[in-house]
């Protein structure tokens, strides 16, 4: 499922109560999980600047499917994070996202390639880059400098009023076309996993969507810029 709902998953820890190798290894796996991620948003975009938006999504899985693939594997870390504690995280929730993720990669356009022609493909992978750079560049930063930068702040918290709804309609595309297709040559099995994981979006995303405006709420105070200058007010009058 999309990454969209970032504090679902949160891999920020008090930076103060961390000890230095720990925030050491934080700073590296998701300063280099944000670069990895770049690369998959700047070929897809090359790629698609370079072929236009007709010819551009058939070309976009030879150019960077297998890159994406094993970024995404390199994921499950955080589930392993999760599990040792080394972030607090909810380890059934990081196990669901992850999971699902895997579904995509491995599952449906890894078994039929020919999925990730379409548009959909591309727009998912346009929407969970631009989320995981601003996602692990976010935490690295945040704990290499022990500040959160504003920006990115914004961004993180702002972001998936567009990027979620895309990523969501865009992966629920590829598993229903992977669905056909495994559909078409009587793979019980990979229809099952296809039609089993596109259920979990029906409560799923709903929720997560309303979970993360109440988070971006929190943290932003409201809104849009009006929220935020409405909350920094609120601080000088106290």
């Amino acid at each position: 499922m999309a990454r969209q709902e970032q504090d679902v998953i949160k891999t920020n820890v008090s930076p103060r109560r961390m000890s230095a190798p720990k925030r050491a290894y934080l700073v590296a796996y998701n300063g280099v999980s944000a670069l990895l991620w770049s690369v998959v948003l700047g070929r897809t975009l090359a790629v698609l600047a370079g072929n236009g938006l007709d010819k551009g999504p058939a070309l976009v899985y030879p150019a960077v499917g297998e890159w994406t693939k094993w970024t995404q594997t390199l994921a499950a870390l955080e589930v392993v994070h999760s599990l040792l504690g080394i972030v607090r995280a909810p380890l059934f929730t990081t196990l669901m996202q992850v999971s699902s993720r895997f579904a995509l990669v491995w599952g449906a356009v890894h078994t039929y390639p020919l999925i990730a022609a379409s548009p959909a493909y591309s727009s998912m992978l346009l929407a969970w880059s631009v989320t995981e750079v601003v996602r692990y560049l976010f935490f690295a930063l945040s704990l290499g400098l022990r500040a959160e930068p504003s920006p990115l702040r914004w961004m993180r918290y702002s972001g998936f009023f567009v990027l979620y709804p895309v990523g969501i309609s865009s992966e629920l595309w590829e598993l229903l076309t992977a669905a056909r297709a495994a559909s078409a040559e009587g793979a019980t099995v990979k229809l099952v996993v296809a039609v089993a994981t596109m259920a979990t979006y029906l409560p799923g995303a709903p929720m997560l969507y309303g979970h993360m405006i109440k988070q971006r709420r929190k943290v932003l105070g409201g809104g849009g810029a009006g929220g935020v200058a409405e909350k920094a007010n609120g601080k000088k009058r106290q």
